[in-house]
């Protein structure tokens, strides 16, 4: 059964892991844009034992088994998540002390709320992060068709149930729009004083190395990278124990700020 939390008028699922905020600091990962909580399965887990950290894991509006997206989404979604909800839900769990772990778009939603300045971040772990929109509009465009001719449907229901449809095709149709190609976020990277690790698959088919260089080449505090060969756009998925060891050991030097 899942737990939920109110915020905005919407209940979002989550999970919680670990000590509670008055006595760590507090990792929260944000999902793909197909992802939700549960599929992140024991990846947080192991990341908040690994550097004794709270970890806040949870489901946004549409995904998983938080309440359903109504109506088409606007391109600035992900803007809207890192301006408006995100705050909120720092504030409804009282975190003080946070580190974003972001996949995806979780991780441009990271960047975006970290460089708008609302609140202070002790450090970021971006997988896979969208800065601006590359060549991987082809390879969304490939998954639409999928959606209807394959068992990817039946996949995705298994974690986001009666959401399954309204959030794939609001996702894709964001996407796929037009004017979605001039979407970009570089604005805010150069405001990030936090540490920053950004971890990328070199076969990742939703992005490319010019996402890593366009962040770590401009944002104001320390930054490291790892690009992993026969990884694609998941490398927590497809090379857990290296991306593991890799953000715990960020996340510990981050905490001591021995960079």
């Amino acid at each position: 059964m899942s737990l939920h939390f109110e915020v905005l008028g919407h209940h979002l699922e989550y999970r919680w892991i670990g000590p509670p905020p008055g006595e760590a600091p507090t990792l929260i990962f944000l999902h793909e844009g197909l992802g939700s909580a549960g599929l992140w399965r024991d990846f947080p887990d192991r990341v908040a034992a690994a550097t004794g950290c709270g970890a806040l894991v949870y489901s946004r509006l549409g995904y998983g088994a938080s309440d359903p997206v109504t109506g088409p989404r606007p391109v600035r979604f992900m803007h809207d998540e890192a301006l408006d909800v995100l705050p909120a839900v720092i504030a409804h769990f009282q975190l003080k002390d946070v580190i974003l772990f972001g996949h995806s778009d979780g991780a441009s939603i990271s960047i975006i709320y970290t460089g708008s300045k609302i609140g202070t971040v002790r450090a970021l772990v971006l997988e896979a992060p969208h800065v601006f929109v590359p060549v991987c509009v082809e390879s969304i465009a490939r998954m639409e068709e999928a959606y209807e001719t394959t068992d990817l449907k039946q996949r995705l229901a298994r974690r986001h149930g009666e959401n399954t449809d309204s959030m794939f095709r609001t996702w894709t149709d964001v996407w796929l729009r037009s004017e979605f190609l001039r979407w970009n976020i570089e604005e805010y990277i150069p405001a990030i004083d936090s540490p920053v690790l950004v971890v990328q698959g070199e076969d990742d088919e939703y992005g490319t190395v010019r996402q890593v260089e366009a962040v770590v080449s401009q944002v104001k505090g320390p930054a490291e990278s790892l690009v992993l060969p026969r990884c694609g756009h998941s490398p927590h998925k497809d090379q857990p124990d290296r991306v593991l060891d890799a953000a715990a050991g960020f996340i510990r030097r981050a905490l001591l700020y021995t960079f």
